[in-house]
């Protein structure tokens, strides 16, 4: 597992009776790849991964293995509202042909760092696939602190790196200082990549990359490699866009700015709606400035 490069975190594509289209489902996956993208990520929160069952969860799974052929990893988000049902999930991802698993702390339950500590470690442990924790204070209401990481790090040799959401760009140096080369940190707030990278990142769980794969691999890279005002040009240019990503409608916005550039449907589960009214309008105008005045770098 190469936890380096664009690694989008994959919308799930739904036909509009809201089961899981698979032949799109495909065909995205090898569009993403085809662009330069290292990896994917599917049922994350930007999947859907709530509204999944466990079935649709292993299924999405064995599609998207399918449609890489062996040309990048697919990794899972493990996200589930108990311990003994995350643990099921690794197991079964892994068997399904996943070569990641991306560990989230439970849903709805804020736990403390012992419960934090045990949940995640029950999951890394229960396989021997490469693993990333995901770090997300702002959405899931509880923060691994990098003294915390490094705990893990020392518990877990495939533990291998960290999807950093704080939206704190400090946090990825000041994870470095106390596990050093041991993990990989990636940025996973799109509107934080450049800054995030600048700090020391050597990856992207990446959200409008659904929609716009290309401009992200050149944005990454360009950040990457030093270029700093040709980076900078892109990044005025995405910034509007990527900044759909950090916001409670980040689902049903990325769903739509695909469906509006035809690379997927706007189709959701409830308890999320299509946008409409205000929302609708704003994303409109902010996609319509966008490809009106496509970047240059």
């Amino acid at each position: 597992m190469n936890w380096k490069g664009v690694i989008p975190a994959i919308t799930t594509n739904l036909a509009a009776d809201l089961t899981v289209d698979h032949a799109a489902l495909a065909v995205h996956c090898r569009w993403l790849i085809d662009s330069g993208c290292t990896g994917l990520v599917v049922g994350g929160s930007l999947g859907e991964a709530a509204t999944l069952s466990f079935e649709e969860k292993i299924a999405i799974v064995r599609t998207s293995v399918a449609a890489v052929a062996g040309r990048a990893p697919i990794v899972l988000g493990i996200a589930s509202l108990s311990t003994l049902e995350a643990v099921a999930l690794a197991q079964a991802a892994e068997q399904a042909g996943a070569q990641g698993l991306m560990v989230l702390p439970p849903y709805v339950y804020s736990s403390d760092w012992r419960e934090m500590k045990t949940h995640v470690s029950a999951v890394i442990a229960a396989t021997k696939l490469s693993c990333l924790l995901y770090n997300n204070p702002p959405a899931y209401k509880t923060d691994f602190l990098p003294e915390q990481i490094a705990e893990l790090a020392s518990l877990h040799p495939n533990l291998h790196a960290v999807k950093e959401s704080s939206g704190d760009t400090r946090r990825v140096t000041a994870i470095q200082a106390v596990v050093g080369p041991r993990l990989a940190v990636l940025v996973g707030m799109d509107d934080a990549i450049v800054e995030g990278i600048y700090a020391g990142a050597v990856g992207w769980i990446a959200g409008l990359v659904n929609a716009f794969p290309v401009e992200s691999v050149a944005l990454f890279n360009l950040a990457s490699r030093g270029e700093k005002a040709r980076a900078a040009a892109l990044y005025a240019w995405f910034l509007p866009l990527l900044r759909l990503d950090t916001v409670p409608k980040f689902v049903q916005l990325i769903k739509w700015v695909q469906a509006e550039v035809g690379r997927g449907t706007p189709y959701v589960r409830a308890p999320r709606l299509t946008l409409a009214g205000p929302d609708l309008a704003a994303a409109r105008a902010v996609l319509t400035a966008a490809l009106q005045h496509p970047p240059a770098w």
